[in-house]
């Protein structure tokens, strides 16, 4: 019997699962990030071809491939990795979808199929879809193509209001002590100046967060600001997206995910149900309850035509790998 490998690539981790038809996993790698617009697309490929051989053991009688990439975002990018992907042995493109991880993401939150996910992690991105085949996507190039917010996005403001209020320029925020204190620094001049010589860099700009998000909660206004535009340009994605599909006025799930909407941070939270309620009325939030991956295994299996039941065993046998840590 053939088996079915199943890709969730983004820019942090890979993971890998090899699955019976039936379901049942068989095999779980992770390795690191395989984002190809971060490390190129040679370096993708090889980490996910290396991965996908550990988690076959040899084995070489793949039936279907699904591989969902951050970082695929353009159609010439899926081409161009797909292209790649082809002097791969144990990938063959007529049995195989390569797309954008957001799909995988999206059938982690829900099996509808209507249904839009706003993903906000280190960055922001969106994708709907209905029962037709129809989908709404977005370029999700950062600032060139209208992006604003995730987890990086809000690091740069926590920054930029903390080092204007310690000189003078801002208004007073939390985050003038907040920051430094989160970075291990003892003041903003020294934050400025690690940044500025890169001893701090880009994963230590997303870590700040959780920070901004803690001090909207506790009543910093300044931050308070800002969790207020990370919910209206959430809603708005989701909101664009069910206009594009005509789906506005239907019952459909918007499934949230990614590390900063992940956390649940109430404001937040409440913020982009009250602006998606005023749009979409009968549109109801809902959380990913399953791993990314599982969302690619639940894919390849449906495309694999396996029953229903088999991406509830899917579910139910992942954990016996460890990967839900």
């Amino acid at each position: 019997m053939s088996v079915l490998v199943a890709v969730d690539g983004g820019g942090s981790k890979t993971d890998v699962l090899v699955l019976d038809p039936d379901g049942t996993v068989l095999a779980h790698a992770r390795g690191p990030g395989s984002c190809p617009q971060i490390i190129g697309v040679q370096p993708a490929l090889e980490i996910i071809d290396g991965l996908v051989r550990t988690a076959l053991a040899g084995r070489s009688d793949v039936g279907r491939v699904g591989i969902y990439l951050s970082g695929l975002d353009l159609p010439v990018e899926i081409d161009t990795f797909t292209s790649a992907l082809r002097s791969l042995d144990w990938f063959t493109a007529a049995s195989a979808v390569v797309d954008n991880d957001t799909f995988a993401l999206l059938r982690a939150g829900t099996d509808s199929h209507e249904a839009v996910v706003v993903v906000c992690g280190t960055g922001i991105n969106c994708v709907g879809r209905r029962s037709d085949g129809a989908t709404a996507r977005f370029p999700a190039l950062g600032r060139i193509s209208g992006d604003w917010g995730g987890g990086f996005e809000l690091g740069e403001q926590a920054i930029w209001h903390a080092a204007r209020a310690v000189d003078g320029r801002g208004p007073a925020t939390t985050l003038a002590h907040l920051v430094p204190a989160a970075l291990g620094r003892p003041t903003m001049a020294a934050v400025i100046e690690d940044l500025h010589f890169r001893v701090l860099g880009h994963d230590d700009v997303v870590g700040l967060a959780p920070a901004l998000l803690g001090a909207a909660a506790d009543g910093d206004a300044v931050c308070a600001q800002i969790v207020e535009r990370q919910a209206d340009e959430v809603a708005t994605l989701a909101l664009t997206a069910l206009r594009r599909l005509d789906l506005v006025d239907q019952a459909v799930p918007v499934v949230l995910g990614g590390g900063v909407l992940a956390a649940r941070d109430p404001g937040l939270t409440e913020g982009i149900r009250g602006r998606l309620a005023s749009g979409a009325p009968r549109a109801h939030l809902t959380f990913v309850s399953d791993r990314p991956v599982l969302g690619a295994a639940f894919l390849v299996l449906e495309a694999y035509g396996s029953s229903a039941n088999a991406v509830e065993r899917a579910r139910e046998t992942y954990p016996a790998f460890g990967a839900l840590v």
